[in-house]
C-alpha cells in the first residue's frame, strides 16, 4: 500500500479512561481491519511527536495504528492539582510529591485498549513510553501481541543513564512563550539527536509549534519523570515477559545510553536487539524505512504465532 493511500483519521478523544476514568486524546492511522498497534511516546511528549512521515511508513506495512496522549501530556488528562514533584526529595526515597507511577499510566493504556474495543495490541514504545510498554507486558500479559522498546531502559540504575553533561547545557524548556519554547526544542533536538542524522530544524519547529498549540503545562513532564523515579527496576519482572519483543536503540543516544537497550533484551527472554550507530534519541528519517520493516516484521511474525 502507499504511503499515499493511508487514511489519517482525525483526533478522537475517550472518556474515563481506566481505572483513573481519565481523558485521552488519540489519533488512528490506517486500515482499522490490520492488526492494531498502540504508539506510546516518551516524557514531555505528544502522539505527534510520533513523525508523520515514520507513522505512515509504519503503517504500509499492512498496520492499523493508534497514537495518543499520555496523562499529562497533549490533550489528555493533565494532573494540575498534584502536588508539585520535589525531586531532592524523591531521590532520596521520599514519594510523597509523586502523584503517580508507570503502573498507572500502564493501566490507562490498557483501558484506552477497552474503550476501543481490544484485547489485545502490539505495542510500541520509545523512551518512558518503552517504559510503560514494557510494564503493560508485565502487568497484563495477555493483553499484548509483541513488544518493541525503543531509546528505553529497565529502569536499573547502572545502566541506561543520561549523559548529564549534555542535559546540564540546555536548561529548563521555557512555557511561556511560544517561540522561546520553539527555540528550546531546536537546541535540545540538536544536542539530543542523531549525530549520523542531524535532525532538520524545519521538521523541529513543525511539531513543536503544533506541541506549542495542544498543550504547554509546564509539570506534566515532572510529574512524568517523577513517576518514572518511583517505578524503580523492572529487571527482575522483565524474565517473565514471554511475548515477541524487538528492542531499537541508537549508539550515540545521550538521553539514555544504550546500555539500557542491551539491559532490556538481556532481561526479556528471546528478545531481538537492534542498535544502530551514530543514533541518537529520535527517530532519524534515514533509518525510518529500516525502522518500520524491523517492527513490522516482528508484529506479522508474532501475528502468525497466534493465529
Amino acid at each position: 500500500m502507499g504511503v499515499n493511500k493511508i487514511q489519517i483519521h482525525s483526533e478522537e478523544s475517550a472518556q474515563n479512561v481506566g481505572p483513573s476514568k481519565i481523558k485521552m486524546a488519540y489519533q488512528r492511522i490506517g486500515d482499522s481491519a490490520m492488526p492494531p498497534v498502540f504508539l506510546i511516546m516518551g516524557a514531555g511528549a505528544q502522539m505527534v511527536n510520533w513523525p508523520e512521515g515514520f507513522c505512515l511508513e509504519l503503517a504500509g506495512h499492512g498496520l492499523h495504528l493508534i497514537r495518543f496522549d499520555n496523562r499529562d501530556a497533549g490533550l489528555s488528562t493533565h494532573f494540575s492539582e498534584a502536588p508539585v514533584p520535589d525531586f531532592a526529595r524523591i531521590q532520596s526515597g521520599d514519594f510523597s510529591t509523586v502523584t503517580y507511577t508507570l503502573s498507572d499510566m500502564a493501566a490507562d493504556t490498557v483501558g484506552l485498549m477497552d474503550a476501543l474495543g481490544y484485547d489485545s495490541v502490539h505495542l510500541v514504545g520509545a523512551s518512558m513510553g518503552g517504559m510503560i510498554a514494557q510494564t503493560i507486558a508485565i502487568e497484563y500479559p495477555h493483553r499484548v501481541r509483541s513488544l518493541t522498546s525503543m531509546m528505553s531502559t529497565t529502569g536499573h540504575p547502572s545502566v541506561g543513564q543520561a549523559d548529564f553533561s549534555v542535559l546540564a547545557g540546555l536548561g529548563s524548556p521555557p512555557y511561556d512563550d511560544r517561540q522561546a519554547y520553539i527555540d528550546w526544542q531546536i537546541k535540545s533536538r540538536k544536542a539530543i539527536g542523531s549525530p549520523k542524522y542531524p535532525p532538520v530544524e524545519e521538521d523541529i519547529v513543525q511539531i513543536a509549534g503544533i506541541a506549542w498549540e495542544r498543550d504547554h503545562d509546564p509539570l506534566g513532564m515532572m510529574r512524568q519523570a517523577a513517576a518514572v523515579i518511583k517505578s524503580g527496576d523492572r529487571t527482575k519482572q522483565l524474565r517473565n515477559v514471554k511475548v515477541p519483543t524487538l528492542v531499537i536503540h541508537g549508539e550515540d543516544d545521550k538521553m539514555i545510553n544504550v546500555s539500557g537497550g542491551r539491559a532490556t533484551a538481556d532481561a526479556i527472554p528471546d528478545a531481538e536487539l537492534i542498535t544502530f550507530e551514530g543514533m541518537g534519541h529520535d527517530l532519524p528519517k534515514p533509518l525510518w524505512s529500516e525502522i518500520a520493516l524491523r517492527i513490522a516484521n516482528l508484529i506479522h511474525r508474532a501475528e502468525s504465532l497466534n493465529r
